[in-house]
Order: structure tokens, then sequence, then C-alpha cells
């Protein structure tokens, strides 16, 4: 129910997306900052990695939690909450004298960020009524969603460039007092008629696993993959996945219903996002460090090479959602794996000197992979379930979205800087002494090479999932019933 009515439903989509642009470019705006992060805090390699992933864990780990608390004590008064959170952890972020303050002030930004592109997609949900209507918001959404991932590493290139990587967490404070304000102001309060049960021990689960894995996966190349503490993380994972899947199947009201992946399109749209959104994690960080540390560009300059990435994907991403709600998400998935994979072969023959033209080829490739991946991610998620679960599918192909972040940083980083001598581990590009620029590019390569296997992945997995006989199966009528659906 609603305390009271929504006014003027454009202004409230707005201050939604106001939310949505500040998160999405914070987190890859970020990776731009790596370098300098790196050497005016003497940082390690694992230590960047955690630097993005202490974000992503905690902020998939909470996702299907914040709804929850949404639904029940409010949307808007959650919102809130979730902007204050975000902007005290920007503030800590901003301060950081230690690479450690800064990882503990990305988990506080997690919280908070948790409780922002969730709940704010449920109030427009609830504000726009007409299923025309939120349909075309939805697409503003995801739209909004995209763009600013895309600008991301450019506004990020311009702010280290002009004042410093701690300009990143500046710009979020008086953007999220804006939103503050604005929520407060003009967006209604209302919460579920039948909110669903906390679930604390699947949420317990949940974060166990996704921490476990990743701080397994990320510190194995350092304390060895043998070690007692890297085999100790990797089989607690594990464990707390075979628990979360028998203790969820129990409950009536479970934090993520494992029969749900008896539908092969849902199943395929989580595999999708984790597949697609590993491959854009993973390059962010990558690129980053390649552009600044192999190629000496400046954080403005790389930033400006990512321009052509990010022009495609704001071109790709509405496109596929006209052409999902047309013809169904089959094209798109074959355009986002092929896109994925060439870029990955393009990047897999870069060295410390190759040249610009080649290095653009791969952000177009990749820039229209990524932005004909969003949208059928969620029509696919969607299409073979009943309608009163449209939302649980939606919420958990978002999750898996945050879930594919993670292990990209994770798995490709590992991966590839696992290539280096352990005595250059934490010294990054020749100018702080570190590994020279053509080996440094060299060990790229094995990240190339994963996610070039993550774009094929998208291929087959597309090919699979959005077979009419797999869609039959599940029970789906057509193309899209949520087909404008982005993140």
């Amino acid at each position: 129910m609603s305390d009271r009515p929504a006014p003027r439903p454009g202004l409230v989509l707005g201050i939604c997306c106001l939310s949505l642009v500040m998160v999405g470019i914070d987190i890859t705006g970020l990776n731009l900052a790596l370098p300098s992060i790196e050497r005016d805090l003497h940082a390690t390699y694992t230590q960047l990695q955690w630097v993005i992933d202490a974000y992503t864990v905690v902020l998939a780990s909470l996702l299907m939690l914040a709804g929850a608390l949404a639904d029940r004590f409010g949307r808007r008064r959650v919102l809130q909450a979730g902007l204050v959170t975000f902007a005290v952890g920007s503030l800590l972020c901003s301060v950081a004298p230690s690479v450690e303050v800064l990882i503990a002030a990305r988990v506080l930004q997690a919280v908070g960020g948790a409780m922002l592109n969730p709940v704010a997609m449920s109030i427009i949900t609830t504000t726009y009524t007409s299923p025309r209507e939120r349909a075309r918001a939805i697409g503003v959404w995801g739209s909004m969603a995209g763009l600013s991932m895309a600008l991301g590493p450019v506004v990020g290139g311009v702010l280290v460039d002009a004042v410093g990587w701690r300009a990143i967490f500046w710009v979020n404070l008086p953007v999220a007092a804006a939103a503050l304000v604005l929520t407060a102001m003009f967006v209604p309060e209302s919460r579920a008629e039948r909110p669903r049960r906390f679930d604390p021990v699947g949420q317990v689960l949940v974060a166990v696993m996704l921490s476990a894995l990743t701080f397994g996966i990320i510190e194995g190349r350092g304390l060895g993959w043998g070690s007692a503490v890297v085999t100790g993380c990797l089989a607690a994972a594990a464990v707390s996945c075979v628990a979360l899947v028998r203790y969820e199947l129990r409950r009536d009201q479970p934090l993520i219903d494992p029969r749900l992946f008896r539908s092969v399109p849902f199943a395929g749209a989580v595999l999708l996002a984790v597949l697609g959104f590993a491959a854009f994690g993973g390059f962010l960080f990558l690129n980053s460090l390649y552009l600044q540390d192999v190629r000496g560009l400046s954080p403005l300059h790389a930033g400006l090479m990512t321009l052509p990435m990010a022009a495609m994907i704001a071109i790709a991403s509405p496109l596929s959602g006209r052409v999902v709600g047309a013809r169904g998400p089959r094209i798109p998935l074959l355009v986002a794996g092929t896109g994925l994979a060439l870029s990955a072969l393009v990047l897999l023959t870069v060295h410390e000197d190759t040249s610009y033209a080649i290095l653009v080829l791969a952000y177009v490739a990749l820039g229209t992979g990524f932005g004909a991946i969003n949208a059928p991610i969620t029509n696919t998620a969607v299409s073979g379930m009943p309608q009163e679960q449209a939302g649980v599918a939606a919420a958990v192909a978002t999750t898996s979205r945050q879930v594919g972040t993670t292990l990209g940083v994770a798995v490709i980083g590992a991966v590839a800087l696992g290539h280096l001598d352990g005595h250059l581990d934490g010294r990054l590009g020749g100018r702080t002494g570190g590994p020279p620029g053509a080996e440094l590019a060299a060990a790229t390569h094995a990240g190339w090479l994963v996610m070039l296997c993550c774009g094929l992945g998208v291929l087959v997995v597309g090919l699979v999932c959005t077979r009419p006989r797999a869609l039959r199966a599940s029970g789906a009528t057509g193309p899209a019933r949520l087909s404008s659906e982005s993140p």
C-alpha cells in the first residue's frame, strides 16, 4: 500500500535514475584510479583486486535482503538509508589513509549500494501502474544503467587526472545529498501488502559462499593454491552452496528458491549474467593497468581511450531491448557472445607497442557485445517464470550480474597476474620500478583467454536457453513479457 499518491511519475523515475547513475559511474570509474591508488597507498595487485571485489561481494550478498527490507519497512525509507550509507562510505573512502581502510570503507559503501538499485526498481514498478508505461520506464532505467557503467571510465579518468583518485568518491557526496532531498520531497512511501519473511540463515550462507570463494581465488596466487587457508576457503564455499540449496528447499519463502533453476531459460540467464559481467569486470580491471602502466597513458587519456566502448554500449543497449521485444532474446545474445569473443581475440594480440587502432577495434567489439547482453538477460530469466515469480527471477538475475563482476575481477585478475614473478607482485608498471611493460602486457594474455571463454560461453548458453524446445518446456509462450527490462 502507499501512504500518499505518487506525484509526477517522470520525476520519481529521474530521482531513481540519479542514484543508479551515481553507483554505476562509481563502480566502473574506480578502475581508472587503480594505478594511482597503488602509487599513493602502496597497494599490491591483490589489494587492488579487493578494492573492487570488496564492494561487489557485499553488494551481491545483500541485494535480495535489501528488497525484502524495503517491502516490509517502506521503499522510500530504505532508499534514503541507502543514500546516507553510500555517502558516508564514499566520504570514508575519500579520506582513507591506507588501502586497508579503503577496502573497509568500500564494504560500507556496498551496504548502501545494495539498498539503492533494487529498491529504486521497486519504486518505479509501483509508481507506473500501466504495463506499457512501466515497460517504458524500465527501459529508461536499463539504458541509464548501461550508460552510467560505460561512462564511468571516462568520468573516472577526468577526475583522477584533474584532481586525484579521491575525487571519484567526493563527487558522490553532492549527488547523494540531492537525491536524498528529492526523495524526501517527491517519492511516495510504499510497502508490499504481503512482505516476504526474512531468511537470515540463507542470507548468511550466501555471504559465506561468495566471500569464501572470492577470497580463495584472489589470495590463492599469493598464499599458494595448496595452502590450508585457500583450500579451506574453497571448501567452505562448496559446503555453503550445498547447505544453501538443501536449506532453501525446505522453506516456504526461501531467499533464493533452487526450484527456479529447473527452468532452462532462467538457469541460462543466471549463467549468461555471470559470464557476460565476468568478461566486462575483468576487462575493466586489466585494461586500466595495461593502458596506464604499460602504455604510460594518463588517467584522462586512458579514460578517453574507452570512449568507443562507451559509445557502442549506448547504441547497442536500446537497440538490443527493441530487438528482444520484437524478436526475442536469441539474436542479441548471439551478438553479445560474438562481440565479447571477438574483443578477447583482438586483445590476445596486444603487446606493449600495439597500435591504438587495434585497441579501438577491441573496445568497439566489447561495447557492442556488452551493450547487447543486458536486455536479453532479464528477458530470458523471466520468460519461463509464472507472472508472480517474474520479480524474483529479475532480482536473481541482477544479483548474478554482481556475482559475475566479482568473479571476473578475481579470476581474470588472478590468472593474468599469476604469470608475473612473485617478487614483482604489488608493483605496477616500469614507472614504479615493477615489471617492464612487455612482461605485464604478456601477462594479460592469460586473462584475455579467460575472457574469450566467457564470450564463447555466452554464445553456447544463448543458443541453448533460447531454443523453442527449452522455452516450451518452461512454459513460455512468446518473446518477452518483460522484454524492456534491464539491470
